[in-house]
């Protein structure tokens, strides 16, 4: 089965097409900040004609449907109903956290993903790999830099830090020593989505909803009035 994954939850934006065999036929990514509303379906499209695929040999649609910027999650979740529920085929909305970690290879003890949340927090959660198995640890969250500094001083195997958040978590002296993602595994991507999905329940496109883990700045701004 041919999975169309879609990754919009940051800055970079991605679009993937992988065969649940094992093999990832191709994957568009860019990261020059360009508003999401106007390239993630354009990537789709030109990465699809690219590879001579239609949408009707499409068997699943996956998504990062959060955590992370709240229009990005917005876009990419809408753009995944709307395809699903034009192709009338079901639709998979996977932790964007989760799927960080499945991108990583060949890494044997704790994946921590992290992602910029401001005010000195990060989205996060936790997950072992061991010989390629891949284990949660503990829900998505938003967390202090603090705390979860504390939480990661209870593991005493290697710890590897992955996601837009290790530039504020460098900046913290008690994360600062983690080994970290180099290159394209420093990023989200489509492939990690994909990734994902293929562990994860696909539900019909009327029942896909984003996790943004907390209130965006607007309903902050309205509450405190």
């Amino acid at each position: 089965m041919l999975v169309l994954a879609l990754e919009s939850s940051a800055k970079p934006a991605s679009a993937a097409v992988y065969e649940t065999s094992g093999k990832l036929l191709g994957q568009y990514f860019q990261n020059n900040g360009f508003s999401h509303s106007r390239t993630l379906l354009a990537m789709t499209q030109s990465l699809m004609k690219n590879l001579e695929i239609t949408l009707s040999e499409i068997g699943l649609i996956a998504v990062a449907s959060g955590p992370g910027s709240f229009t990005g999650v917005r876009i990419g979740v809408s753009a995944a109903k709307g395809l699903a529920w034009g192709l009338d085929i079901p639709v998979c909305g996977v932790s964007t956290l989760e799927a960080m970690a499945y991108q990583i290879p060949g890494h044997d003890g704790i994946i921590c993903p992290v992602m910029d949340a401001r005010r000195s927090q990060v989205y996060n959660s936790l997950f072992e790999c061991c010989k390629g198995k891949l284990t949660r640890l503990c829900d998505d969250r938003a967390i202090s830099l603090a705390d979860l500094a504390a939480d990661l001083r209870s593991f005493s195997t290697r710890i590897l830090l992955v996601g837009d958040g290790l530039a504020v978590c460098k900046e913290y002296p008690e994360l600062s020593g983690y080994d970290s993602a180099e290159g394209l595994l420093h990023y989200q991507t489509a492939y990690g989505v994909a990734l994902a999905a293929v562990n994860a329940e696909p539900v019909s496109a009327v029942q896909l909803e984003p996790c943004y883990l907390r209130p965006s700045q607007a309903e902050r701004e309205y509450k405190a009035r």
